[in-house]
């Protein structure tokens, strides 16, 4: 799934991938599921982000089945956009990295956006009905909760001194 070296680090990138898949099956009320962030969009950008040598493509894909096996939607759904986003984070990490966090933000929304874009092709690929106008909610909320995400993982990852 990842290159540890030495194992270092390894434990807390998938306890933090496997917070996100639990975080993407917490129930909400009807009302505010449309808002529900892209958890392990979110988590896979920022290691793709930070640590691009160990979680990549084939981390992204591995998430997205489980992503697709746990919330029973159509098999490679979600794999086929998380590896997508992800291959541009690993492609563009050093200068997102450079980029103020106003840039970076708006640079991931583009990335979440993606994402929605790339499981809307695929939904009406399959012949499945278009989504409501509110389907775009989930990019917003991850975008607004992009800093936080960005400042939790890494105060993280520094206190474990992974990377």
């Amino acid at each position: 799934m990842m290159r540890a070296r030495g194992g270092r680090g390894a434990g807390l990138i998938v306890l933090t991938l496997v917070a996100a898949l639990l975080l993407a099956l917490l129930p909400m009320p009807d009302w505010a599921a449309p808002f529900r962030p892209p958890w392990v969009a979110l988590a896979l950008l920022y290691w793709a982000l930070a640590l691009p040598q160990r979680v990549g493509v084939f981390t992204a894909f591995t998430c997205g089945i489980l992503l697709d096996v746990v919330t029973g939607t159509l098999l490679g759904q979600h794999a086929l956009s998380l590896s997508v986003v992800t291959y541009l984070a690993v492609v563009l990490h050093r200068r997102m990295r450079l980029f103020p966090w106003l840039q970076q933000t708006l640079s991931v929304g583009m990335l979440l956006l993606l994402e929605r874009l790339l499981f809307l092709w695929l939904l009406g690929a399959t012949g499945q009905p278009m989504p409501p106008p509110l389907y775009w909610a989930t990019a917003v909320s991850g975008t607004l909760l992009w800093p936080w995400v960005y400042w939790l993982l890494g105060d993280l990852s520094r206190r474990a001194r992974v990377g």
